[in-house]
């Protein structure tokens, strides 16, 4: 039986010199792999009470959409800046050559729902922190993070302390 791993391509240098790539293409590109990945997840967060799902541009959709259709859940969409059509609330952060945006709705979620947060991978955790502060803008709470792919020698996982974060698989040291 295949793991998680065994769907996950790396390849090295890429994008630059010394990174080890994580392509999480050739699991969604294969049934089986996409199956495993969404259930995987879904199986993480079983005991969290959470009544909305949220999950990152791109990558955050593709795994967090599934898991909300599966527990019958909303799905909210995080964009960044200048995606989404009606009233938003941005969170700007920094990446490792500058900083960006996302948003949100400002009507995403009644004030006080309990949120989950969906994304393919947290590295150095600026993403994940500004979909918190996202989060936390517009009256939700964090009910945790749950990610297909940690990477924890980047300390992402230090970055949110706090919160809960659940990963299917991890690449320490590799």
């Amino acid at each position: 039986m295949k793991t998680i791993k065994d769907y996950i391509r790396t390849i090295p240098d890429f994008p630059v010199p010394g990174i080890q790539f994580r392509d999480i293409t050739t699991i969604i590109q294969d049934a089986e792999g996409f199956q495993l990945a969404v259930d995987t997840m879904l199986d993480l967060v079983k005991d969290l009470d959470f009544d909305v799902i949220a999950g990152a541009e791109s990558r955050g959709f593709i795994f967090g959409a599934p898991m909300a259709y599966q527990k019958h859940k909303p799905f909210v969409l995080i964009r960044k800046k200048g995606k989404l059509p009606g009233k938003t609330v941005s969170q700007s952060y920094d990446l490792e050559y500058g900083s960006t945006e996302i948003e949100m709705h400002v009507d995403s979620f009644p004030e006080g729902a309990k949120v989950l947060l969906v994304d393919d991978l947290i590295a150095t955790g600026g993403t994940t922190e500004a979909m918190i502060k996202l989060v936390e803008k517009l009256g939700g709470k964090v009910a945790g993070v749950c990610v297909l792919i940690e990477l924890p020698d980047l300390k992402g996982r230090e970055k949110i302390a706090g919160y809960r974060l659940d990963s299917a698989v991890t690449y320490e040291g590799e």
